[in-house]
């Protein structure tokens, strides 16, 4: 398989993963976060195979068909606000010095929860929006880096055991 057209074949598939992982976070509104969260490793994966341009295609792709196609728009509008572009950011971001790097990402991740705790609060954990400003950005903060550092090595891992097999099939 030529290289071109394992990308187009990679991005089509991840993006329609990614879509499969925004049904289910309809499908099952308890774990919305949590299939937010496994849909941008599709994102991640694009941007591992197949660089900028395919991760930037699985975001917007899944996003835009999420959008128009999923009942529930909670989980698509956490991919869109936050999940689904974090890895594009992360791998921009990690090329930084570590103590600017995790500044930008917590920066561009309190952005985005700044931007759903303002706008869309109703769907979101309504009891957790109860909690006052200062603790409850602390509180996500640390639940974003703990997010970040798991994230890193899940994609170390897929890197390692996964990528190879596939790199081996282009040509």
């Amino acid at each position: 398989m030529g290289k071109k057209t394992f990308t187009i074949t990679y991005t089509g598939l991840m993006t329609a993963l990614t879509v499969a992982a925004l049904y289910l976070s309809a499908a099952a509104a308890n774990l919305r976060l949590s299939f937010a969260a496994i849909a941008s490793l599709f994102a991640a994966s694009a941007l591992i195979e197949a660089g900028w341009g395919a991760a930037v295609f699985v975001y917007a792709g899944a996003g835009l068909l999420s959008g128009l196609l999923l009942p529930s728009k909670d989980g698509v509008l956490l991919y869109l606000l936050f999940f689904g572009y974090y890895p594009i950011v992360k791998s921009l971001v990690e090329r930084l010095p570590k103590a600017l790097s995790w500044a930008v990402k917590l920066l561009v991740f309190n952005g985005a929860f700044t931007v759903l705790r303002l706008f869309f609060q109703g769907p979101f954990a309504p009891g957790l929006m109860a909690i006052s400003p200062v603790p409850l950005y602390l509180l996500m903060s640390a639940a974003f880096c703990v997010f970040d550092l798991g994230y890193s090595k899940l994609l170390q891992f897929y890197a390692q055991r996964i990528s190879k097999y596939l790199r081996k099939n282009q040509r």
